[in-house]
């Protein structure tokens, strides 16, 4: 897989520059305060959608009783007549009237024309009979319109003729429950009956009813959230303690095998030194294989201390300016005495110096952890390319490091978890390699205490490549 020093993964998000605990607080305190507001907004929303629901079906409800009122009158005129009169004739004004919380009340007869009528303002009616030229209902029926009334064009009725309107009083917006009501006489088609009401009013409760839901919910957030950071506070206390003694077990344990392990590893020697191994092949493989397993020891107990210390923050670093380009020469000659004897090869591209601000103990172990992870995993006769060079990204300075073997790969699903900890994507493979899934995981927390980023992009049976990229100055 070809990959370009220009295409590189983002820099570590900020959450990963804080504690275990400080992060899993801060997850529990969004996990509580969560689940808390789910519940509460679905409480408002189904008392919300209810309080709506049902005083519309209120005002739906009064809006057809009206107008049921209404067309009984006006049959029950025209069936009192002993000479049964055509609805344009009616006279009487208490059929005419409407009542004081309506809008408007008309009567049309059966060619739309227009016989009955009252409304709020005269100047309205084109408006209002254009919402109703369309609606034929064929029972009592009811639906809502919107119509917006212009109070500077139209003529105040003459009690209103002094009042002065505000440029808000000017103009509005009329929410209409229209409620339309067929009239018959002897199954004959009279007319159509129409009442509006202005029903503004609950909308405008609801505008502020929203306003004020919105505004408890956020008093409840903000509780929620204090509430729940209390008590992930307080849930995080005996994991954290746990974890403390843990973590402090690993450091002393790993501090007080080195002594003995490398007791061990000088007695090993001096047995060697004393015995004659080569007349005896027993005793020679014996030392071999003990000796093999007390570096393998050492090196998981440096591992688990370096884990361990860092946990703690308690891990040592001396940031110095220094050529990085003679540390690197160096681990790959050291190195390549053991990529010799599985035949591998070692490439190494560099420019002449590199100054960097960094410690370099450890980026010297954070090349050694990238060699012999290649040399473990790549066959005998197989290659490891080495390159550093200098590059601007986010215009700063930044050094790249990419390490490239022709080894066996890495499944593309093992490729996000192969810097956890003790992950190893074939775990068959462990003895025989040697390895403890550590390496890749301490080599990610020495780049991150560079303020870098580490990444791995690979195929199987191809090779992989990891790519480096750490500020060459301190901060940056």
């Amino acid at each position: 897989m070809k990959v370009s020093f220009g295409k590189l993964s983002k820099e570590l998000p900020k959450y990963q520059k804080m504690s275990i605990f400080k992060s899993t607080q801060n997850y529990l305190t969004l996990l509580y305060s969560g689940l808390i507001m789910i519940f509460l907004i679905l409480f408002v929303v189904i008392v919300y959608s209810l309080l709506y629901v049902g005083t519309l079906k209120v005002q739906e409800y009064n809006v057809e009783k009206i107008a049921e009122k209404k067309k009984d009158m006006l049959e029950n005129y025209i069936a009192k007549q002993t000479t049964p009169k055509k609805l344009n004739e009616i006279q009487l004004h208490i059929l005419t009237k409407k009542e004081a919380d309506q809008f408007f009340y008309y009567v049309l007869n059966s060619k739309k024309e227009l016989i009955i009528a009252d409304e709020v303002n005269i100047e309205l009616r084109p408006k209002i009979l254009g919402l109703l030229e369309k609606w034929n209902p064929k029972k009592v029926d009811t639906h809502q319109e919107k119509i917006t009334i212009n109070y500077s064009q139209i003529k105040l009725s003459q009690n209103n003729k002094n009042v002065v309107l505000t440029p808000a009083q000017k103009s509005r917006e009329v929410n209409l429950m229209i409620a339309g009501h067929p009239i018959f006489y002897k199954n004959q088609f009279k007319g159509m009956l129409y009442i509006g009401k202005d029903i503004s009013f609950a909308y405008q409760l609801f505008y502020w009813l929203r306003i004020i839901l919105l505004i408890l919910i956020i008093v409840f957030l903000a509780i929620a959230l204090y509430v729940s950071h209390i008590m992930a506070k307080k849930s995080i206390i005996p994991i954290k303690s746990a974890f403390e003694k843990q973590q402090q077990f690993v450091a002393d344990a790993s501090h007080e095998l080195r002594t003995p392990l490398s007791v061990m590893l000088s007695s090993i020697d001096a047995i060697e030194m004393t015995v004659d191994t080569k007349k005896n092949k027993f005793t020679e493989k014996l030392i071999t294989n003990m000796r093999a397993e007390v570096k393998h020891m050492t090196r998981l107990v440096s591992d688990l201390l370096t884990i361990a210390r860092s946990d703690s923050a308690n891990i040592k670093q001396t940031f110095t300016t220094f050529n990085f380009v003679p540390v690197v020469e160096q681990v790959v000659h050291s190195i390549n005495l053991i990529a010799e004897e599985k035949n591998i090869h070692i490439h190494l591209e560099t420019t002449e110096s590199i100054t960097i601000q960094g410690d370099p103990e450890k980026l010297t172990q954070l090349l050694y952890i990238l060699l012999d992870n290649g040399i473990k995993y790549t066959p005998p006769n197989g290659h490891i390319y080495i390159s550093l060079l200098i590059d601007s990204y986010k215009n700063n300075p930044t050094m790249f490091i990419k390490v490239r073997d022709t080894g066996i790969g890495i499944r593309p699903e093992d490729c996000s978890f192969i810097f956890d900890r003790f992950y190893r994507a074939d775990k068959s493979r462990s003895r025989k390699t040697g390895g403890h899934g550590l390496g890749l995981a301490i080599a990610k927390l020495i780049v991150k205490a560079h303020s870098g980023t580490i990444e791995v992009s690979s195929e199987l049976n191809q090779g992989s490549t990891f790519i480096i990229r750490i500020p060459l100055s301190k901060g940056v």
